[in-house]
């Protein structure tokens, strides 16, 4: 396989993943890590460095398009911001003290648990709702756009909500995984928002996580811009889609596509523990 070759077929991987990505939430690496590492035989930390440009070009692509709509939270998504950044600096803190194979385990059955909740119908407006004195202290509540004009929603149990953030976070210090599903999560059943709203926030915040780690690969010379580029070219118009496809999907298709991709990203943890351990 020469380099064109190479670059076009990652181009297509990064294509699919960007779409992926921004349709359920969970940014682009989801799909990047397996397919540079098991498919093109690429060193894991390289692949997590292009894995990190491709979230960063995923949020940035479909963030733009949520928040011009009106679908991203953007006062919630900075306040949640600050639980998963100290859950990363905390899970990388004790990454070398904990076992991570046992506890891939153990977040695999969570994410497989997780497929499971995100299946269970809820209601995306209930009458007589009442928020959180928190959220209406930090003026949380807000509006999306829907086929019956703007609805308002309220943010529920912002406490519960902003732990589950920062396991997370931990988490993702841990195993150097994004932790999109776990906001997403967060905020569709501990917080109660509606899933749209969930997900565009979700892609607007594993930006922000993405940056500020991309910055520790780059210092360590693991992005490869041959590599990068056609990752990003690729994942960008990609996540453009995938931001275009959301705004007209229904609700239950993008429940099942995110329960889908969950229980992949279960079996995939599962496989490499027991893989590693042979």
């Amino acid at each position: 396989m020469n380099i064109l070759e190479f670059s076009l077929l990652v181009w297509l991987g990064s294509f699919s993943a960007g779409f992926i990505g921004a349709l359920t939430g969970l940014g682009g690496g989801v799909v990047i890590v397996p397919l540079l590492t098991s498919v093109f035989g690429v060193d894991i930390r390289y692949a997590v460095g292009a894995s990190l440009v491709s979230v960063i070009a995923t949020s940035l692509g479909a963030a733009s398009t949520y928040i011009k709509k009106g679908y991203t939270n953007l006062r919630l998504g900075m306040f949640l911001e600050v639980s998963t950044t100290i859950g990363a600096i905390a899970g990388a803190m004790i990454a070398t003290f904990v076992s991570v194979k046992a506890l891939t385990i153990v977040l695999a059955i969570v994410l497989m648990y997780s497929a499971y909740l995100s299946q269970r119908p809820r209601l995306e407006q209930i009458e007589n709702d009442t928020a959180d004195p928190i959220a209406n202290y930090l003026q949380l509540n807000s509006t999306y756009p829907s086929t019956n004009g703007l609805m308002p929603y309220h943010v529920h149990s912002v406490p519960a909500g902003f732990s589950i953030m920062l396991v997370a976070g931990v988490l993702s210090g841990l195993l150097g995984i994004g932790s999109g599903g776990f906001k997403v999560l967060a905020m569709d059943q501990a917080m109660r928002l509606p899933f749209k709203v969930s997900t565009t926030t979700s892609n607007f915040m594993i930006g922000v996580t993405a940056a500020a780690s991309a910055g520790v690969y780059l210092a360590r010379g693991y992005i490869d811009p041959g590599l990068s580029m056609p990752v990003m070219l690729g994942v960008l118009p990609g996540a453009f889609l995938g931001a275009r496809v959301l705004i007209g999907a229904k609700t239950q298709i993008l429940r099942i596509v995110f329960s889908l991709v969950l229980v992949v990203m279960a079996l995939k943890m599962v496989y490499n523990s027991l893989i590693g351990g042979l």
